[in-house]
């Protein structure tokens, strides 16, 4: 392993990532979560482990690790601290009956989860990248997801907007009706 090429690859990645974001966080008129977003990918538990198993920008590091270690502690940790993933809100049901259940997003975590699925298909991709892209990758795993229904729901609202109409109608939706209704 090349370790200062995977320091800064991994670095760059990062970066590149929370550039997207803050973009469309912006853009969405989440200027907070747009600065914050993801600080926690900085902590040793996680910054480690990504430079560790870099996988040279095309896919996260975290499934590399996974491979090698049955489990990733980097995404463990990053799911437990970032409220824009849909895994930081499954707890036990009310209801013993049901186990562990989705709970409902506030939504200005589901729009950051939104612009999250964009910046990270656009990191991936790159110049393959669609506004199709993020829903095609939604697609693939949503049937094995525990996701609170209403929060599936208005991911799945933006995505597919997103895929037929476009960013520029897409995130006017979000700033006039999504968020400004919240």
């Amino acid at each position: 392993m090349n370790y200062l090429k995977n320091f800064y690859g991994h670095l760059s990645t990062i970066l590149h990532h929370k550039n997207l974001v803050r973009h469309y966080c912006f853009k969405a008129g989440l200027y907070k979560q747009g600065i914050m977003h993801d600080w926690s990918k900085y902590n040793p538990i996680e910054f480690f482990a990504g430079v560790k198993y870099y996988q040279g920008g095309k896919r996260s590091p975290n499934f590399a690790e996974k491979e090698d270690k049955k489990y990733s502690s980097a995404w463990l940790h990053h799911k437990g601290r970032n409220k824009h993933h849909f895994e930081y809100w499954i707890d036990y049901s009310l209801n013993p009956g049901e186990g562990m259940v989705g709970m409902e997003m506030p939504t200005q975590y589901v729009v950051e989860m939104f612009v999250d699925r964009i910046a990270a298909s656009r990191n991936y991709m790159k110049d393959a990248y669609t506004d199709a892209s993020a829903l095609e990758y939604y697609k693939k795993g949503c049937h094995k997801y525990i996701m609170h229904p209403k929060t599936a729901e208005l991911l799945e609202k933006l995505l597919v907007m997103l895929a037929e109409k476009g960013e520029e109608e897409t995130f006017s939706y979000v700033r006039h009706q999504v968020l400004h209704n919240a």
